[in-house]
């Protein structure tokens, strides 16, 4: 074989996944069943390399035989995930002499990445590590709360470079569901999520017929029940909402009247306050505060735009 083709096919065969090797192998379709079964698919990958290569040699493999290799590796985009892994963890051990990186994929387009941090005097604490999830070909990267927050900056440098982004996505949204929020930043909350069963609503709806009281009043109420249905409806859709826990608003603002008198109209710096919504489900309980008769329809903006906006945590300022 030409030594040129088994360079090529080795280099090809090192950017595979080890979990995608025999799916991508069995894709390929050159080697048979029983050459796949003598190799050694536990063994270093360097080592299984070389062995797939002189079956390959074997079978006279041509540069065409290589080339379709190639494209089905390109196919599913596997190169662009292990570039990333590799250049992710070199910046990271440059930087830190002690750290650990480990990877697992997850799905077919998303890596977790377990990082347990150390210094350039100390070993890594394995018992307080920060775990990521990086989507492929995305600016995003969803990252769990760590003690350590000096190396967060360092964290982001790692994830831009070696995504070739020119920024990671920074965005003030925060939840203990993964799902919620890969759904809430990719804009899938209105697809991919169940939708209501709304014959619960209908009954409701149709209690008043029974009552009897002045048909006016009855009619009314079914106009104004409607609207509140018809208004929640196009503000939060049929479907289940992505689940959050809270959302903080920060205000800031100042003493605005009229008269101005009184020591708070004086005060140069502005009024302060944290207000805070939190249940297990928030978007859920936004959306039944209408309907419940709780709050008027439509709610405030403010409340409403937390999936459109990307965000759960706000600063309100005077403009």
């Amino acid at each position: 074989m030409d030594e040129t083709v088994a360079e090529f096919i080795k280099r090809t065969l090192l950017k595979i996944p080890m979990t995608e090797m025999m799916t991508i192998l069995k894709a390929w379709d050159f080697l048979s069943e029983n050459q796949l079964q003598t190799v050694n698919f536990r063994s270093r990958k360097e080592c299984l390399a070389q062995d797939l290569v002189l079956l390959c040699e074997e079978n006279r493999i041509s540069l065409n035989d290589a080339a379709l290799l190639d494209m089905i590796c390109e196919d599913v985009d596997l190169s662009d995930m292990e570039q990333f892994k590799s250049s992710f963890k070199k910046i990271l051990q440059r930087a830190l002499k002690n750290v650990t990186v480990t990877f697992r994929d997850a799905e077919e387009t998303a890596v977790w990445i377990r990082i347990a941090w150390g210094t350039q005097y100390k070993k890594p604490n394995q018992y307080k590590p920060v775990y990521v999830v990086y989507y492929s070909q995305t600016p995003y990267a969803f990252i769990s709360s760590s003690q350590l927050k000096s190396n967060i900056p360092l964290l982001g440098q790692a994830l831009t470079v070696a995504s070739k982004h020119h920024q990671i996505m920074k965005m003030d949204l925060r939840s203990r569901y993964l799902d919620s929020l890969k759904t809430i930043v990719f804009k899938q909350y209105n697809q991919t999520f169940e939708t209501h069963n709304s014959t619960a609503s209908l009954q409701e709806r149709r209690l008043g017929l029974d009552i009897n009281v002045d048909p006016r009043i009855i009619h009314e109420n079914r106009v104004e029940k409607d609207r509140v249905q018809r208004v929640t409806r196009e503000i939060f859709g049929d479907y289940v909402q992505p689940r959050l826990e809270f959302a903080q608003y920060k205000l800031e603002t100042k003493f605005k009247s009229d008269l101005n008198k009184g020591i708070l109209a004086e005060r140069e710096e502005p009024l302060r306050c944290l207000v805070k919504f939190s249940s297990p489900h928030l978007l859920e309980a936004l959306k039944s505060l209408a309907p419940a008769g709780i709050a008027d329809a439509p709610l405030s903006p403010l409340l409403t735009c937390i999936p459109s906006k990307g965000m759960n945590y706000f600063k309100i300022k005077d403009k």
